[in-house]
């Protein structure tokens, strides 16, 4: 921590550990410039001690016998990537089973929309069924109440319910991979296939609890040989979004901030690409808004967390909101003059948007538009700024930048609740057959099975 004030209890909730530094203002720069100068590279991750690929480990145990390896098929049309070390990653492009985000589902509903839209708008074949839970990492991460064994098993109850889904299309198990949505459930997923593959004993207490639940596949854990994440997906396949482009964004100046759940936790699972930022850092949405067309611009505190951090939104708030204030909007508004903040995270999304009103309290009025990289390319794509990207859940304003793309948000909004009064007189719209979402229990309708060769 930086700063003069040592107000008593003002960390009370981290601990005893944390104190105030008592730095003056100058010295508290000069170790902001160290930070900004060094972190700025690749090498500064690679240069550390060469970590092993886990997926060796886990063709070992697979040919041991311990386990089965849920693979990125041909029938999931994988796209190749490079890693953090260059170590190749196959991102599934179609087939994909979808692991929906409870903070997006619930606070920032236009950012799964967005995804499903642009599945939609490229025919990509996939399947939004109800039965999967949260990741629970908000309770290892944000209180301490959950343990790694609760996780893993999650962790792969999941997984094997994305891996049998297609049997209730009459299809063969592992047609469908999961694509992951929230980048804390990216990050802790792939945490917890670490530890599995290392702990003999962890695999043997996730087993027991999963046998209890039939959720192992000819009794053995099933473990997926990538973890993906859906700004993965966005990346390999944005030259093909460009293709369904409408919407000229080349005078957007558009800032990314990196979510630290996806490039900073496991590092070297994540893709970096030569072609963006010269591979010094991760490629995932700022190779997207480079395709798109938008001008990505630096700024100094790229590399910081939004602030949220679990701990600090639920323990020290003023904490997060100041952080993402003076570290995140006010770098980015102030020095890269952005038209737009662009992220990859529900907990990032949420912060560094729902933030920025308490900064009025105290004078610091920076209105900067925060949103994700998908609700960005389905608006240029031309999706509907309400109806689909679902802008007005936002707290941050977005009207200047809708502007700048040419498009009238005063008459989108019209439309929307025109469409709204639809909505109540009974005609509801979905992305997605809603008959589809249930694949078992109470509820479930068996599809019509269309023989092979049949036309639909």
């Amino acid at each position: 921590m930086t700063g003069t004030d040592s107000t008593e209890g003002a960390y009370g909730g981290f601990g005893a550990e944390w104190r105030a530094t008592q730095l003056r203002p100058d010295e508290a720069k000069r170790a902001t410039d160290w930070v900004e100068a060094r972190i700025d590279k690749r090498a500064l991750l690679t240069v550390k001690d060469r970590k092993h690929d886990i997926r060796d480990a886990m063709w070992q145990l697979e040919k041991d016998g311990e386990i089965i390896v849920h693979r990125v098929g041909d029938q999931h049309e994988p796209v190749m990537a490079k890693t953090l070390y260059g170590w190749d990653k196959k991102i599934p492009t179609t087939n994909l089973w979808h692991h929906k985000s409870c903070g997006q589902c619930g606070n920032i509903p236009g950012y799964p929309s967005s995804v499903l839209w642009l599945q939609n708008r490229l025919g990509v074949k996939y399947l939004d069924e109800t039965d999967q839970t949260s990741c629970t990492a908000w309770n290892y991460h944000g209180s301490g109440i959950g343990n790694v064994v609760s996780l893993a098993a999650v962790f792969l109850r999941n997984f094997h319910q994305a891996y049998v889904s297609a049997k209730s299309q009459g299809l063969p198990e592992g047609t469908y991979y999961p694509l992951v949505h929230c980048g804390t459930s990216f990050g802790n997923y792939k945490e917890m296939r670490i530890f599995l593959m290392h702990s003999a004993e962890l695999r043997a207490k996730v087993k027991e609890i999963l046998g209890k639940l039939g959720r192992l596949v000819d009794g053995k854990l099933l473990i997926p040989e990538e973890v993906v994440h859906y700004s993965e997906w966005l990346h390999v396949m944005r030259h093909r979004l460009v293709e369904h482009q409408v919407v000229d964004v080349s005078q957007v100046r558009a800032t990314i901030h990196p979510a630290c759940h996806v490039y900073k936790m496991v590092p070297e699972d994540v893709i970096y690409d030569d072609d963006v930022l010269d591979g010094n850092r991760v490629a995932v949405s700022t190779g997207l808004m480079e395709t798109l067309g938008a001008q990505v611009i630096d700024y100094s505190t790229w590399y910081d967390c939004c602030g949220f951090g679990f701990r600090h939104i639920i323990g020290e708030r003023e904490f997060t909101r100041s952080f993402t204030i003076d570290r995140k909007i006010k770098v980015a508004v102030e020095e890269a003059r952005a038209d737009v903040m662009i992220g990859h995270d529900t907990g990032c999304i949420t912060t560094l948007d729902k933030n920025q009103w308490i900064g009025k309290a105290v004078g610091k009025v920076y209105a900067l538009p925060i949103m994700a990289d998908c609700q960005f390319a389905a608006i240029a794509l031309g999706a509907h700024p309400y109806k689909l990207a679902q802008l007005h859940w936002h707290a941050s304003p977005f009207e200047t930048l809708l502007e700048k793309l040419g498009i009238d948000w005063e008459k989108a909004k019209a439309e929307f609740q025109d469409y709204l009064e639809e909505v109540k007189g009974g005609r509801v719209e979905t992305l997605y057959d809603p008959k589809r979402a249930i694949t078992s229990g109470p509820g479930y309708v068996k599809p019509k099975l269309i023989p092979a060769g049949a036309a639909e």
